[in-house]
């Protein structure tokens, strides 16, 4: 696969994902948010298990140890993540939460220089900060007054980053993209219905209630966008993949002016165009500069 094509797989990862904001919302008027964690998780689980299960077989080698180490740590950072952004989301909008998540953006090139001694393509710090202007301006252009939801999403956006570093560490040495979504998938679910048998009420009919949003949060925004995100981080940078990730932002905005009647603001139109700004700068330039280096070599 090219990095264009898993260029667009992550930007379809993050349309997936902008409208599971809309459904991890109301999901949270029946259940509460660890439940509501473990189920789509669960569910994930299932979607994913027969494609892991059939990549094992044709695997040209066994996973080692610190590999299975490596998925299950990427599972407790997700849940970490997920847990923050999904009881914030019970106390700020759907768009400050697509907003403030997206400070993963920023996040993730400098963890890649501080932890992984890797340094981006130039082009990726100057997109991050336009990427991260445009979410800013999608949210209205200030948060007049923090909530503590909107604390508790600024948390997860931290995870979240560890998360996207992760996946492009053990994705791209392992090549079991699917194997590395099963795994995350099930320590999410068990350890989030440990976390919710311990703090929160279950009863079947709430869970009926919620179903739609389960069903839809575990096969598309769990099951489908974030295994589309392990395998599109097999051909890019982690830099890179989350800028792209970044349009959940806009997708999260879109949703919710659609389904939750919250409105953008007229400067949100300018922010969505920074978004795609950065999108195609981190698609186009490095693209463009490598090949005229080659050519510069050739001559």
């Amino acid at each position: 696969m090219n990095r264009a094509k898993a260029n667009l797989l992550l930007l379809l990862a993050g349309a997936v994902w902008g409208m599971g904001f809309v459904a991890q919302s109301t999901a949270m008027d029946a259940i509460g948010p660890m439940l509501f964690v473990s189920l789509r998780f669960a569910l994930a689980t299932l979607s994913v298990l027969p494609f892991a299960l059939r990549e094992s077989r044709y695997a040209t080698a066994p996973l080692s140890r610190s590999d299975w180490t490596g998925f299950v740590w990427i599972g407790i950072v997700l849940l970490v993540g997920m847990a923050f952004q999904q009881v914030g989301l019970l106390t700020t909008t759907v768009t400050n939460a697509g907003f403030l998540t997206g400070l993963y953006v920023v996040i993730v090139p400098f963890l890649m220089v501080g932890v992984l001694r890797q340094q981006p393509h130039p082009i990726v710090w100057p997109a991050a900060l336009l990427a991260f202007a445009g979410i800013w301006l999608l949210s209205g252009g200030s948060i007049v007054s923090m909530s503590r939801g909107d604390v508790l999403v600024i948390i997860g956006a931290f995870f979240w980053a560890c998360q996207v570093l992760l996946v492009g560490l053990y994705g791209t040495r392992t090549g079991r993209p699917l194997t590395l979504s099963a795994v995350q998938f099930a320590v999410c679910a068990a350890l989030g219905f440990v976390a919710a048998v311990a703090t929160e009420p279950i009863e079947f009919r709430a869970i009926l209630d919620a179903a739609p949003e389960i069903v839809y949060s575990g096969v598309f925004s769990s099951g489908l966008a974030f295994t589309l995100q392990a395998v599109g981080q097999r051909y890019t940078t982690s830099a890179q993949a989350a800028i792209f990730l970044s349009s959940e932002a806009l997708f999260a905005a879109l949703f919710g002016a659609i389904f939750l009647a919250e409105r953008i603001a007229g400067i949100g139109y300018l922010g969505c165009i920074f978004i795609f700004a950065a999108i195609l700068a981190v698609e186009i330039i490095p693209a463009t500069t490598g090949r005229r280096a080659g050519k510069a070599k050739a001559s």
